[in-house]
């Protein structure tokens, strides 16, 4: 007999009653330290208390007005998040697919609108992953989340992850635009060499195509700076992002240019719960903290003490671990062979620490971005104890 809740996840047998900072609670009172963060999500911890006062505040006023009205925390967040980044004007919806989707149907429409309709297609990564509807498990291009759906949805000619080459050899009349993660994050963790970001800039620019960044995962903070791609220097021309900004409120978002957003007038795309009061006092909550002075320094401080701690730990354990990845605080131990990332994460949580698998047999770790240096001891503490346990 099929569950009362669709058997779509394989659930660790394990519930959790509250959290606070960095830390989960069973209802047992078992501790565990988060480091997956709800996959990259509650990058100020569980129950922070500006977002938990500005989201109870919020819920004594209005929770939901439609879009059909303006909503002033749209109005807020969108004018800082401009501030603050490369887009002139930002969508609001409410998941990383919703705001990968609405980057895709932005490329459509300006190639539309510009009188090129024959511009459809996407060059995308292989091993990426943007999200699970239809479009973007088709953009993301793995056979595990293909398998089952087809035909596959049109549009997406797929190229290794890093390779300049391949990519100029991939465009044709009816390109549109270049789609990549900053990181890849499901892909196991890999790191866009900086080089790579400005070539695909480089070549965007020289055949008329728009470069599109996801940075649903790597966006707000996780790497030590608001959105990843500002270490490199290099702007895309539209940008989803989602995870860190609600804090754990579900909310995304799809950063553009104005001319990259040219054709998306009334009527062209939509959100009914997208950009709700609700959703927009907790992303406005999070900013509030994330654009104080010193945050991302912080943030890159302790990121860069737990990747050195992390480097010691492979180099004592060669037997274990392939390789160290990831940047700030997302960080992937890449297990060897004879070591499935699963058993490990499941072997780590029985210890007390959550972790996040991830593709090419990646042990993924995402602290929330308050954690501290006792907070990085512990972790190594249960990681190197777990390991031990292994050994014998």
């Amino acid at each position: 007999m099929i569950p009362v809740v669709m058997p779509t996840y394989g659930r660790a047998d394990i519930a959790f009653e509250r959290g606070e900072g960095p830390y989960l609670f069973t209802a047992e009172g078992r501790r565990y330290l988060d480091f997956g963060s709800g996959v990259a999500v509650t990058a100020l911890g569980h129950a922070h208390p500006h977002l938990v006062a500005a989201l109870k505040d919020q819920a004594e006023k209005l929770w939901h007005c439609s879009n059909l009205y303006r909503v002033p925390g749209q109005e807020k967040l969108a004018a800082r998040l401009v501030e603050h980044s490369f887009a002139d004007t930002v969508f609001f919806c409410n998941s990383g697919a919703e705001a990968m989707e609405a980057c895709l149907k932005m490329v459509r429409k300006y190639h539309d609108h510009a009188g090129n309709p024959q511009k459809y297609r996407v060059i995308v990564a292989k091993n990426a992953f943007h999200g699970r509807t239809f479009a973007t498990i088709a953009a993301g291009g793995q056979e595990k989340h293909l398998k089952g759906f087809d035909p596959h949805m049109p549009g997406f000619d797929h190229v290794p992850y890093g390779n300049l080459n391949e990519l100029r050899n991939a465009i044709t009349e009816e390109t549109a635009a270049i789609l990549v993660e900053t990181v890849q994050g499901e892909g196991g963790l890999r790191v866009a060499d900086p080089e790579y970001l400005r070539g695909l800039r480089r070549v965007a620019d020289e055949y008329g195509l728009l470069l599109v960044f996801d940075e649903v995962q790597t966006g707000m903070g996780r790497t030590g700076k608001l959105f990843a791609h500002e270490w490199v220097g290099v702007t895309p021309d539209i940008m989803g992002t989602a995870k860190g900004l609600g804090g754990g409120f579900p909310v995304g978002a799809c950063l553009a240019t104005e001319r990259a957003a040219s054709g998306m007038t009334p009527g062209t795309h939509g959100s009914t719960f997208g950009g709700n009061p609700l959703a927009m006092a907790a992303a406005n909550a999070v900013l509030d903290v994330m654009l104080e002075d010193g945050f991302f320094e912080r943030v890159q401080a302790i990121g860069a003490h737990l990747q050195a701690e992390l480097e010691k730990l492979v180099a004592a354990h060669r037997d274990v671990f392939v390789e160290l990845r990831g940047r700030g605080l997302m960080l992937g131990l890449r297990c060897v062979d004879g070591l499935t990332n699963g058993d490990l994460v499941a072997r780590l949580m029985a210890n007390g620490l959550l972790t996040v698998p991830a593709g090419d047999n990646v042990v993924r770790l995402l602290p929330p971005l308050i954690i501290e240096e006792s907070h990085v001891a512990e972790a190594l503490e249960i990681i190197t104890r777990t390991l031990n346990e292994t050994a014998t």
